[in-house]
């Protein structure tokens, strides 16, 4: 039976520590004499009085999770952290619009990265502190930060991990949930403060280097500039983005182990080696189109190339060039890339690199089967066995994968979208990148979607950033069945 109670408690816990961080904004304004710092704190306060309530009056609620209640948690703990993250947008009159308020909130802590904002710059820096920030606590998952706590209310967290950490399998650094919390956040931070730091020795100020700190952790691609990483023409910002973008997408276990010093653990992950060997194949191939089309040079070819492959590979979404307008042949190789995703375990959306892997490889074998029925074929990773539920889970994934992306095609069309902005617009959205193609590029955005549009849109966005199933059971009688 599912525990309301319980479900109320966490959630207004959630929301406490949404106001806390919602609170860490306002020195932001005061520090740049802005007036909004007031609109912003009563946002905050707003969030965390809720949050106080909904907690107090359900704080002897029967300590248990069921798995059932953790999708729960999990799936409203999303909508509510956009609902109540829109607060300030709205309060300060930044974005007037609630639909376009909740659309850029919650393309923020889904990392996604699309975008309504036509005059980025215009806005205070208060605002775009707080719009960095819900991509860096969506990154890791405000529900893994909220595991290095829960144990302190006396309640296991498993069954949140379970329903929130991205991969087809949540891999442990430690027996005890709450240490793996804390370590996934230990190493985060350290990655975030590193890059803030090397973005501040280069062209940036420091506003804006722990901006692009926060919002390339998160692989969510916000930027303080409507031009994003384009508007400094710097080789240094683009290869340190790059770098980290890199460290981003890749599994987070394995970054524990390189900080450890084992690296032979990190490359002979068999993921790792696709990871790495996709971004240098897909930046060579378009780097030497575009040297070989263009006038550009060898080096700008190759930091160009591996820069968008890289960002849209690991669904981070910054832009430093407009793909579109690049030979047919490279803007397909982007496309493509759009449904590969980042590592299991990373802060990267999308498919990711060991689905698509696994699907390769069970392919391949299949045809074997044919040849050899009787043979004893299993498919293989990091040369152990892998268990045929997780090949059927795989299956099953990307199969509800390419039905959703087929009826948001269907839904977005029959909305007016032509047919590239539709593609565009749906695989972005449902992959959490940020920038598609059509008339919502890189050097576009998403402020032309009809409302409806935007609503239909933030809900793929969701089912994306919670790994579809997260979100799909909920639709199933036979979850809500005691």
């Amino acid at each position: 039976m599912i525990n309301i109670r319980i479900i109320l408690k966490l959630l207004g816990f959630l929301l406490i520590i949404e106001g806390l961080f919602m609170l860490l904004t306002v020195p932001v304004s005061l520090i740049y004499n802005e007036a909004d710092g007031l609109q912003i704190m009563a946002a905050g306060f707003i969030t965390l009085l809720t949050g106080g309530i909904s907690f107090f009056f359900n704080r002897n609620a029967e300590k248990t999770i069921s798995k059932r209640d953790g999708y729960i948690i999990v799936s409203l703990s999303w909508i509510l952290f956009s609902a109540f993250g829109s607060l300030p947008f709205i309060f300060t009159g930044a974005i007037p619009s609630y639909t376009d308020a909740f659309f850029e909130t919650i393309s923020g802590f889904t990392t996604t990265g699309a975008s309504i904002l036509n005059d980025i710059e215009s806005l205070s820096h208060g605002i775009l502190f707080w719009r960095s920030l819900t991509q860096w606590l969506g990154g890791m998952g405000i529900i893994v930060l909220s595991l290095a706590v829960l144990p302190l209310l006396g309640i296991g967290g498993m069954q949140l991990f379970i329903a929130e950490v991205p991969g087809p399998t949540p891999d442990k650094l430690h027996p005890r949930i709450k240490e793996t919390a804390k370590r996934l956040w230990y190493i985060y931070i350290i990655f975030t403060f590193a890059e803030t730091l090397l973005l501040w020795l280069g062209d940036m100020n420091f506003f804006d280097a722990i901006n692009h700190a926060f919002t390339t952790m998160a692989t969510g691609g916000y930027s303080t500039k409507q031009a994003s990483v384009a508007y400094w023409e710097s080789p240094y910002i683009q290869y340190v983005i790059t770098f980290f973008m890199i460290l981003a997408g890749t599994n987070f276990t394995l970054s524990y182990f390189a900080l450890h010093l084992k690296f032979k653990k990190v490359f002979q992950n068999e993921e790792f080696q696709y990871y790495l060997s996709f971004v240098v194949v897909f930046t060579l191939i378009i780097a030497i189109i575009m040297y070989l089309t263009t006038e550009s040079g060898l080096e700008y070819s190759f930091r160009t190339s591996i820069f968008q492959v890289v960002s849209i590979m690991t669904t981070t979404g910054y832009a430093t060039a407009d793909y579109l307008l690049w030979v047919p042949v490279s803007g397909m190789l982007i496309v493509i890339l759009m449904f590969f995703g980042g590592s299991a375990g990373s802060t990267g959306g999308g498919v990711k690199i060991v689905r698509v892997v696994l699907l390769f490889k069970n392919s391949v074998l299949e045809l074997k089967r044919l040849i050899h029925p009787n043979a004893v074929l299993p498919v293989r990773m990091n040369k152990m066995s892998v268990d045929p539920q997780i090949i059927t889970n795989v299956l099953a994934f990307v199969s509800f994968y390419l039905l959703i992306l087929v009826s948001s095609l269907i839904i977005l069309s029959a909305l007016g979208l032509d047919l590239q902005t539709s593609v565009g617009a749906a695989a972005s959205c449902l992959g959490n990148i940020g920038p598609g193609i059509g008339a919502v590029g890189p050097m576009e955005n998403y402020s032309n979607i009809p409302v409806f549009g935007k609503w239909f849109l933030s809900f793929l966005m969701l089912v994306g950033r919670l790994e579809l199933f997260t979100v799909i059971v909920l639709f199933s009688p036979e979850f809500w069945r005691k």
